[in-house]
């Protein structure tokens, strides 16, 4: 009989907060999507929800009565983080899920101390066993104590910029609060990169803000740009990454190719 491949070395886990500030910006489609992509090229991922809501939760098929265990009770009451961890269809795509009681982190852990790092602590066990090539958080779409334990756990940020009016200014709060974490909380986080979403190439406005975006931006923006399509709008609602929903479809394709784009960022990163 052949002899069993040898098992891959383990890697030390990267942890990526996907976040903006603004709204409607593409930010938990790129979370679910970018981390299926990873998962199908045979990267180990999970999905950290992080948002109140749940979209990313419900987007991968995982409805609220499945959430028995969430990051509320990871951050509130030291769950361990893999007690929480729930399978998704896709082999190699964990979650862990949210619910709405997020929604009252900040005042119940208003006088706690080191109420900023709960995630960090809360992942340290995960990155210690290897237990991930990838962490992705999808933040939730403020400035919240979510999204400062997020950027405070994270090696670094993702920055999903849509291209429409006012996409620059609306990131300007955002890299402000990147700076303010890394000033006082995590001296090492840095701007993975930035993935312009919502590209309509029928739009001269939309090539107008990618090429502004590049020009503040330079080599952090992925060459790869995520397009409107009505598929990746439609995917949600069957509890299905777009990936999985129709794989053929054109943003699907787009995050095949960004999901690459990032693997081999990644490389250059361990080479440098």
């Amino acid at each position: 009989m052949p002899a069993d491949p040898p098992a891959r070395p383990p890697r030390p886990c990267r942890i990526l907060a996907i976040a903006n500030q603004k709204g409607g910006v593409g930010k938990t489609t790129t979370a679910i999507n970018l981390g299926t992509a990873l998962a199908a090229v045979g990267e180990r991922v999970l999905l950290l929800d992080a948002d109140p809501q749940g979209n990313a939760s419900t987007g991968l098929g995982v409805p609220r009565p499945m959430r028995r265990k969430t990051l509320y009770d990871v951050l509130m009451d030291g769950l361990p983080a893999l007690e929480a961890v729930v399978k998704t269809a896709l082999p190699g795509l964990d979650l862990l899920p949210a619910d709405p009681d997020l929604s009252g982190l900040e005042l119940e852990l208003s006088q706690t101390p080191r109420r900023s790092y709960r995630l960090r602590d809360a992942l340290a066990p995960l990155r210690a066993a290897f237990a991930y090539d990838y962490v992705l958080i999808d933040c939730p779409p403020a400035l919240s104590l979510l999204t400062v334990n997020a950027m405070t756990a994270a090696d670094a940020v993702l920055v999903p910029l849509q291209c429409e009016f006012f996409a620059l200014e609306g990131v300007t709060q955002l890299l402000r609060t990147v700076d303010l974490v890394r000033g006082s909380l995590n001296p090492t986080l840095e701007i993975q990169g930035v993935v312009l979403t919502m590209y309509d190439r029928r739009n001269s406005l939309s090539s107008q803000v990618a090429s502004d975006v590049r020009a503040h931006f330079g080599d952090k923006v992925y060459e790869t740009m995520i397009p409107r399509n009505v598929r990746i709008s439609e995917a949600p609602s069957f509890g299905k990454p777009a990936l999985i929903y129709d794989v053929k479809c054109a943003g699907s394709q787009a995050y095949i190719q960004l999901a690459r784009e990032l693997v081999g960022r990644e490389r250059e990163r361990i080479k440098a």
